[in-house]
């Protein structure tokens, strides 16, 4: 006997649109569905790129805490010329900085630049092995962001958007174009450093798009992926099992609910599965030949930045649309032993110099380099004078989101040239600049997508990862 709630139902405006306007697509093959605007596909949802792209996939290797522009990029005489003399007073004007208090001093670089490669391009001895790819890379001195604190400033860099909930620039990628390889994520997140980044997990979340879009973290030591692995006494078949039940249930619930984030879930659950056989070969590392460990600096099992560039270059090889390492450990005050610039700086350059020039070697012999976009960079950069937060002696930089400086290399962008200039005491842009929503648009413009187009609806408008913003910076273009 039919209940009178349930006839009701049936008659009501709601339910009749819920059923009629796409609420009730439970009845449609699963396959079908994964083709709309729901999961992430071969060709994404926008069914490809808008354009021929000149790249395929990203590497983003994202330096936490903030490199100093002006002890590796940006080589400026007259800071060293007027070392230890107060700034003048019209630069810092109305300035506000995150821990520098009264009339800072200039602070020269205690490292020396040279002009390297055929283009002539001029960086720190910091970087012996970066500058034997001199020729291969863009350096970008012009970067600007509206941000001075690393946590909003890391959200903003990855996600266009200070305040989290923006979906991350991976989850774009994955939204817009999809993976390669239906056995792995299409974008995959490995950390490395001294902690995770102050943004936390909202650098590579899916924000307001479907979840099955976020980064997936895979660990060079321990277990790759955590929660893949099947519960001990549970075997192969057991798990298709439960999943093949457990998928009837939540198609059911779709069905009733018609709530498309169940269809991420389903997703996620036959990704883990299919994970449980790809991932541990992908990440073990040790078959690789020793000459490829002595050229990375790696060690199979350990947890290092080393290991994370040969993992991203095999995960590349294999379909991953958007890889991005995080490594933390930039963040020089000078406030203490150890975090100066003198001392921590060039530590932290020999952790990553050796995997970096390894890295684009790599690309670069297995014909990746050509369309694959390596970028590297933090979420700010230093500022030209010294912190001395507390009277301290030792040297050390404040955060500077006036300007700071990338490079990037590979997928359509033109080799051997330096973008932007500052002015003489490297604390504006005076000459192209950059903001972070045209680097959005670049690497967009670079994967075959107007950043104009890649537009998800939500809470009534569209958005898309460039805002309101955002300009292709030609000059970076081969």
């Amino acid at each position: 006997m039919e209940r009178p709630s349930d006839s009701l139902r049936d008659l009501t405006r709601r339910h009749f649109f819920k059923q009629a306007a796409g609420f009730g697509i439970g009845s449609l093959a699963l396959n079908s569905l994964l083709n709309n605007q729901l999961l992430a596909s071969p060709t994404g949802d926008l069914g490809g790129p808008h354009f021929a792209p000149k790249a395929k996939r990203i590497i983003f290797l994202f330096m936490a805490g903030a490199p100093s522009q002006l002890d590796l990029f940006d080589y400026k005489p007259k800071l060293n010329q007027y070392d230890g003399q107060d700034i003048p007073a019209e630069f810092i004007k109305g300035e506000r900085f995150a821990f520098i208090q009264g009339t800072p001093k200039l602070l020269g670089t205690p490292f020396e630049f040279k002009k390297y490669g055929k283009s002539g391009q001029e960086m720190s001895n910091l970087l012996p092995h970066l500058a034997r790819h001199a020729d291969d890379i863009a350096i970008v001195r012009s970067m600007k962001t509206t941000q001075f604190n690393h946590a909003p400033a890391q959200i903003f860099m990855n996600t266009g958007h200070q305040i989290v909930g923006r979906p991350s620039m991976g989850a774009w990628m994955s939204y817009g174009l999809g993976s390669d390889n239906k056995d792995l994520p299409s974008f995959v997140v490995l950390i490395s450093g001294e902690n995770n980044p102050d943004g936390g997990k909202s650098c590579w979340g899916s924000g307001f798009l479907p979840t099955v879009h976020q980064g997936v973290e895979f660990r060079s030591k321990g277990e790759p992926v955590l929660f893949v692995s099947n519960p001990e006494g549970v075997s192969t078949d057991v798990r298709r099992q439960s999943l093949d039940a457990i998928r009837d249930l939540n198609q059911m619930n779709r069905q009733a609910i018609g709530d498309p984030e169940i269809d991420t879930r389903i997703a996620a659950y036959e990704m883990a599965y299919r994970m449980q056989t790809s991932v541990p070969e992908l990440t073990d590392i040790s078959k690789e030949p020793q000459k490829v460990h002595e050229a990375y600096g790696t060690r199979p099992g350990q947890a290092s930045f080393g290991n994370n560039c040969l993992l991203a270059r095999r995960l590349v090889e294999r379909g991953v649309r958007f890889v991005q390492l995080y490594h933390w450990g930039w963040d020089m005050h000078g406030n203490g032993v150890g975090v100066d610039i003198p001392t921590k700086l060039p530590r932290m350059c020999r952790e990553i110099d050796r995997p970096i020039g390894a890295l684009l070697d790599d690309l670069k012999q297995r014909g990746l380099l050509e369309d694959t976009i390596v970028i590297w960079g933090g979420e700010f950069g230093r500022t030209p004078v010294n912190e001395a937060r507390a009277g301290s002696k030792l040297l050390g930089r404040d955060h500077h989101p006036r300007a700071f400086t990338y490079w990037l290399a590979g997928g359509g962008i033109k080799p051997g040239v330096t973008i932007g200039q500052t002015d003489e005491l490297g604390y504006n842009v005076v000459e192209d600049p950059v903001e972070v929503h045209d680097l959005h648009a670049t690497v967009l413009h670079l994967m075959g997508i107007d950043h104009l187009k890649l537009t998800y609806k939500f809470q009534g408008r569209d958005f898309r990862l460039t805002d309101v913003h955002g300009n292709v910076v030609k000059k970076l273009l081969a």
